[in-house]
């Protein structure tokens, strides 16, 4: 079963990591926990990686519906972003919240699940015509 909505962009990481919180925010979403995978892992372990963030975002209204249904549902909130360095591309991957309803079996999550989703999906849609404007030097 699939768990992730990912889209591949051209662009230096950096730029395109802030497009992501930018689009996140557009759709609604705050970043409340950020990872730096990277630098945890150098500084933890001494092992060198390409850039890799786990942005931890949440929309507090969309929160607030799914553990109306269920108290239990913090256990997947909040939306996990992945933002990944991958040659010169750039990786940005989002759960899948349609993935909330398998797991949990509740049809009353269904519809949280699916305005996350289509939030997510315009996140992503924006990051890839972000990606597209700076290739085709119109941004």
């Amino acid at each position: 079963m699939p768990y992730d909505r990912t889209v591949t962009v051209k662009g230096p990481f950096d730029q395109v990591q802030q497009n992501v919180r930018s689009a996140l925010a557009d759709q609604g979403f705050g970043v409340l926990t950020e990872i730096d995978v990277q630098a945890t892992l150098k500084a933890k372990l001494d092992h060198d990686m390409e850039p890799y963030l786990i942005l931890g975002a949440c929309s507090p209204p969309l929160a607030h519906r799914a553990l109306e249904v269920d108290r239990s549902i913090g256990l997947l909130l909040p939306c996990n972003i992945v933002v990944r360095a991958d040659g010169d591309e750039v990786v940005v991957q989002a759960f899948d919240p349609d993935a909330m309803v398998n797991l949990t079996g509740l049809d009353a999550i269904a519809p949280v699940a699916e305005e996350a989703t289509r939030r997510l999906d315009a996140t992503l849609a924006a990051v890839e015509a972000a990606g597209r404007n700076r290739q085709d030097g119109s941004a």
